[in-house]
């Protein structure tokens, strides 16, 4: 496992500035119509914005925007200009759609692998979802072996080798199986889940439309199954997916009620998830 150090920031910013637009490299004066502003440029551009996020989350991961504010202004004032808090939140949710860019381009699309698997993303307590506002044209509730939760359901697909992918978002009462299309396509082979995805219906149309097949365990009230060898170890073989659910709430901060707006939660997920994959793939994790 490879370790960062404060330098490794700007490292991560030219990788990040690289990967944007031409227009948006370390632009700082350009606006949503790609035409000059007038008046003084922002003090953070989209790729520092974004390294900023990152490398926070990389080094030392933080519950709150806030924190990586403190955070950005303790230990890299020397690399940016950090502006006040509240154009800091601007900077960061003008960052969503690049970031979410981004997350694309690092999925592992081609992976002829999958393990897909869903998990639940509380957005408040239990006690507190009458009263809840923020998501509250979004988020539903939803039930599972843990019991209820209101919020919203996290459905991912990874490889052998815990990299992210697919992922899709629903309201916390969408049924699994309905986002199989969403977390598989033409470079599938296999997709192997739990009896949540066993739908006979939907096996059929994901095998019709992309050759693929769907491997999940028959439901304890179905008749037992014949199984090759090869089955029974890809089955056992799908606890990776919840070690990285697992990764993702207990180490980084995935899940929060924190956010006072439907994109400040949309931020939080992706800015952990895009973390996540980023590390993954150097080795960080």
């Amino acid at each position: 496992m490879r370790i960062l150090h404060k330098n490794n920031i700007i490292d991560l910013f030219v990788w990040v500035d690289d990967s944007l637009p031409k227009e948006l490299r370390y632009s700082r004066k350009l606006g949503n119509n790609n035409c000059r502003k007038v008046g003084r440029p922002a003090a953070l551009s989209v790729s520092e914005t974004i390294t900023i996020l990152l490398f926070s989350n990389l080094t030392a991961p933080q519950k709150l925007l806030k924190d990586v504010w403190k955070w950005a202004i303790t230990n890299h004032s020397d690399d940016f200009k950090v502006p006040c808090y509240s154009k800091f939140i601007e900077h960061c949710h003008k960052a969503i759609p690049h970031m979410e860019r981004l997350l694309k381009e690092l999925l592992v699309s081609d992976a002829n692998l999958r393990f897909i698997d869903s998990t639940m993303l509380p957005v408040c307590r239990q006690c507190r979802a009458d009263n809840h506002r923020v998501a509250k044209d979004y988020a539903n509730w939803g039930k599972n072996h843990q019991g209820w939760w209101y919020g919203f359901k996290l459905h991912a697909a990874i490889d052998e080798h815990g990299n992210l992918a697919a992922i899709w978002f629903t309201p916390a009462n969408e049924a699994d199986s309905q986002q199989i299309p969403k977390l598989v396509d033409d470079n599938t082979d296999v997709a192997v889940g739990d009896g949540g995805y066993n739908a006979e219906v939907m096996r059929r149309h994901m095998w019709r439309d992309h050759k693929c097949y769907v491997l999940a365990p028959p439901h304890p009230k179905q008749n037992k199954k014949l199984s090759r060898k090869i089955q029974i170890e890809l089955l056992k073989a799908r606890e990776k997916i919840e070690c990285v659910f697992d990764y993702l709430k207990n180490h980084l901060n995935l899940v929060t009620s924190f956010p006072r707006s439907i994109n400040g939660y949309f931020l939080n997920y992706l800015r952990n998830l895009l973390g996540y994959q980023i590390g993954k793939l150097m080795g960080l994790i």
